[in-house]
């Protein structure tokens, strides 16, 4: 066979593969944004592209009246935001001080979130509702703000310390000659050189908690406090099911705030995940 018939061959097998992989990526999207265009409240006659859309079931989102939808989409931006906040200032000094210092413990430390960041939150459901529950924090946004970025801060720190370590640590000497403090050097210098991989944590400490159901409806008791996983499963629950094209428009209203956020750091996005990759 020539090179040529070779290269064709190659070329066709790259593009049904490409073609494969984006019908199971994208065939349950868009069946789940054809049924929350589809009318009546059952997902046995949906279709992808229904023939009647209506826009009913996000009307009956937005109605306070009937729905608590707007409060627990508030609920989950501002859980998701505030955790993304503390992880990122968190893990960007431990990471910093791990990747810049040398200190009794350091190894010992790391190695001790690599164990940390292979156990599952929801592997100590029990502990954390008791932990919770012992300390007043059940039933409170706070309490799931700090089990986010506690479970966020491990597998985090080595992410941001193996790109802090590609960083040349002659740029803080030259700040020390300068008369620069540690302070300064961190704030001025390395984390402005580190904004990749900021933006891949942010993006990862938002989406995690903005999607997440195990925690949140182990923690949370009262429905005002509801994120949207637990509202929205609450609501076909309540319903016995009847309510599911409902939670198909619920569903796609949730990717809303994670795409503007990916889109805003997308420039950051891969170089700042390969960069962190790299071993310290």
């Amino acid at each position: 066979m020539s090179i040529k018939g070779q290269k064709i061959i190659r070329l066709t097998f790259s593009y049904l593969i490409v073609a494969i992989m984006a019908g199971i990526i994208f065939y349950p999207l868009l069946w789940i944004v054809g049924s929350s265009f589809n009318p009546g409240q059952s997902l046995s006659g949906s279709k992808m592209f229904p023939d009647n859309a209506t826009l009913a079931h996000y009307k009956y989102l937005f109605d306070p009246e009937q729905s608590d939808y707007l409060k627990w989409y508030w609920n989950s931006i501002k859980v998701s935001t505030l955790t993304m906040l503390f992880s990122v200032i968190l893990v960007s000094l431990t990471a910093y001080s791990f990747s810049r210092y040398r200190f009794i413990g350091r190894k010992n430390g790391l190695l001790t979130f690599l164990i940390l960041q292979m156990i599952p939150n929801f592997a100590a459901l029990i502990a954390i509702f008791v932990l919770a529950l012992l300390t007043g924090l059940l039933d409170t946004h706070l309490g799931l703000i700090l089990v986010y970025v506690g479970g966020a801060i491990p597998m985090n720190t080595w992410l941001m310390k193996g790109y802090l370590d590609t960083i040349p640590k002659e740029l803080d000497e030259s700040a020390k000659i300068d008369g620069a403090g540690h302070l300064r050097i961190f704030f001025q210098i390395v984390m402005p050189l580190a904004k990749p991989i900021i933006a891949v944590i942010a993006l990862f400490t938002f989406t995690s908690p903005f999607a997440d159901f195990i925690l949140a409806s182990i923690l949370l008791r009262s429905e005002e406090k509801y994120t949207l996983a637990v509202g929205l499963y609450d609501m076909i629950a309540k319903q016995f099911g009847n309510e599911f094209t409902n939670f198909a428009a619920g569903s796609v209203l949730i990717a809303i705030p994670i795409a503007i956020l990916f889109l805003s750091f997308q420039k950051y996005f891969v170089s700042g995940l390969t960069a962190g990759g790299t071993k310290g």
